[in-house]
């Protein structure tokens, strides 16, 4: 659509770029803009986690028209309110947390999609240009976005990974593997034989499916690549806040020393 580069993002996955994002926490859009302005390709504009509400979210969506940033938002949580409560702001990707099965799967992708596809209401506004695009345009539009993405990020979504591959209309598998590891009672051991050898399977599985591969991940970049992930989260606003102050006090104090 318009409003969301959807095709941008689209283009660089099927170039076999490596798409890296950020997640957006805090209400003020102009975090979003910045991390735009920054050369990310998307940002995760976090409905879960962070501190947004549906205002803050449409204006997240709106500082990052006119770049090459696509805006993803990841709802609080499988419902079909909290997903008609986004999804007409026209964002590129819906991201449904903590699926556990097949059953989460669907429902997800049905709050997505108009019938007969799914159950979606019409509530039509930034989505089709507040009118300005024809409404069969924006229906056949409708039918490829946004994109759909799954969040597997615990043990039992792992252990019902082949049938919620299996349900039609799920666009993308999103790992988290910080919950992952907790469900497993592996917090953070990325090093663990078990943890790893379940995120290897997750992405083998989900490319082999013909699913576009994600992850947020704040290390083990080149690993992640290598495991097939087409798209990272790199990083939260937080975490770039904290490091950019941390670098300035470095830098401050290394010229300080230098000048003594």
């Amino acid at each position: 659509m318009k409003y969301n580069q959807f095709e941008t993002f689209m283009k660089s996955i099927r170039s076999g770029k490596l798409c890296i994002g950020c997640c957006i926490t805090f209400a003020d859009p102009v975090v979003t803009e910045m991390a735009a302005e920054s050369g990310f390709d998307f940002c995760w504009i976090d409905g879960e986690h962070g501190e947004m509400d549906r205002n803050n979210a449409m204006l997240h969506m709106m500082a990052l028209k006119g770049t090459d940033c696509a805006p993803f938002f990841r709802v609080p949580a499988c419902s079909h309110t909290e997903i008609k409560k986004i999804i007409d702001f026209a964002p590129a990707g819906i991201i449904v947390p903590m699926i556990m099965n097949a059953e989460d799967a669907l429902y997800a992708v049905r709050a997505c999609r108009y019938p007969p596809a799914g159950n979606r209401g019409c509530g039509m506004r930034r989505g089709n240009c507040y009118g300005n695009i024809p409404p069969e345009v924006y229906f056949k539009e409708s039918c490829r976005e946004p994109l759909v993405i799954l969040q597997i990020e615990h043990i039992n979504a792992y252990r019902d990974l082949d049938r919620i591959l299996a349900v039609p209309g799920v666009d993308s598998i999103m790992i988290g593997p910080y919950d992952l590891s907790c469900s497993m009672g592996k917090p953070g051991q990325w090093e663990d034989p078990e943890v790893r050898q379940v995120l290897d399977d997750i992405c083998v599985r989900t490319r082999k499916a013909g699913m576009i591969l994600g992850t947020y991940a704040e290390c083990e970049f080149q690993r992640w690549r290598d495991r097939g992930v087409q798209y990272i989260s790199c990083i939260n606003d937080t975490g770039a806040l904290i490091q950019g102050f941390r670098a300035m006090i470095g830098s401050v104090k290394q010229g300080f020393h230098a000048e003594k």
